[in-house]
């Protein structure tokens, strides 16, 4: 077996996700705690307890995702259950998730610039009016289209026919309005904070950089992926060049996962709440193995 681990990104969250996880397997617990201790506020509280209010928050929803990824991935090693990984990619906040599990930052590190990007995405959607929305079952073609038609821009390439869109609120609005006069059948607005993934996030990716360039990366110890360009990244210029260009650009996770199975992975773990990804996968390739891990009932017995 080739082991691919994937790693969710923000919208995944639920509240008591990881609870599971921080009573039965101590190595999940440790990071917690450790969490606690270098975020200054309860993070594990939150996760478990909720309000879903505060877990929704993308300061907060950011850095609750990576940890529960992580600790996802310290149960199964205590266990003895996560054979030799060879490749790890994430959705959007899932590459530094990604990128830690591959030894790019240890644990603390890779929580504050998780915890960072959080804080400057949440300050950008707070000082814009920003909208999203849902484009279902068109190629790629037609929906580069609408986005020059409206000024707006393709901020997530899921899945063959779902892509998701970014931008203005009203642009994305007025294109959700005229997209049936387009042909495009289904155009769903979503319920977020704000345009991510698209020019309105260039604040966050400015303050993004200049934080990040007093970070230390090391290489990969097994093969990442990065949403940038959907292809592998390795060197650690290289890959600070990416998680900066990746708050504004399109996360071309269609590219990632179906270049991971080129490459030879024959299983893929998800490794967080919901089975968003595994949901995916199964509409990209069905014949792909993809196993959901997200509390602690989930390890392979």
């Amino acid at each position: 077996m080739a082991l691919a681990l994937i790693f969710s990104g923000q919208g995944a969250q639920k509240v008591g996700m990881g609870k599971s996880l921080y009573v039965g397997s101590a190595a999940a617990r440790a990071l917690y705690d450790e969490a606690n201790r270098v975020l200054s506020w309860d993070l594990a509280k939150i996760c478990f307890e909720g309000p879903e209010n505060d877990l929704t928050q993308t300061k907060i929803c950011q850095p609750a995702l990576f940890v529960h990824g992580l600790a996802v991935v310290a149960a199964l090693q205590e266990a003895g259950k996560l054979p030799q990984v060879d490749f790890a990619l994430g959705l959007s906040l899932g590459e530094v998730t990604a990128l830690t599990a591959a030894g790019v930052f240890d644990f603390a590190t890779g929580l504050k610039v998780v915890a960072e990007r959080g804080r400057l995405m949440q300050s950008a959607c707070e000082k814009t009016v920003g909208g999203m929305a849902a484009v279902i079952g068109e190629e790629r073609s037609k929906v580069a289209e609408l986005c020059r038609e409206f000024d707006i821009e393709a901020a997530n390439f899921n899945a063959p026919g779902q892509i998701i869109v970014s931008g203005e609120k009203t642009k994305v609005d007025a294109a959700v309005a005229a997209a049936k006069d387009r042909g495009i059948k289904k155009v769903v607005a979503l319920n977020v904070a704000g345009a991510y993934h698209s020019r309105l996030m260039e604040p966050a990716r400015m303050a993004f950089a200049d934080f990040l360039a007093g970070v230390a990366f090391n290489r990969p110890r097994f093969t990442v992926f990065t949403n940038t360009t959907g292809q592998v990244v390795a060197e650690p210029d290289q890959i600070r060049t990416a998680l900066v260009k990746q708050v504004v650009s399109s996360v071309l996770w269609e590219d990632c996962m179906r270049n991971c199975a080129a490459a030879g992975a024959t299983e893929f773990w998800e490794c967080g709440p919901g089975g968003v990804l595994a949901g995916l996968a199964r509409r990209t390739e069905k014949t792909w193995v993809v196993k959901s891990i997200a509390e602690f009932n989930d390890l392979p017995a």
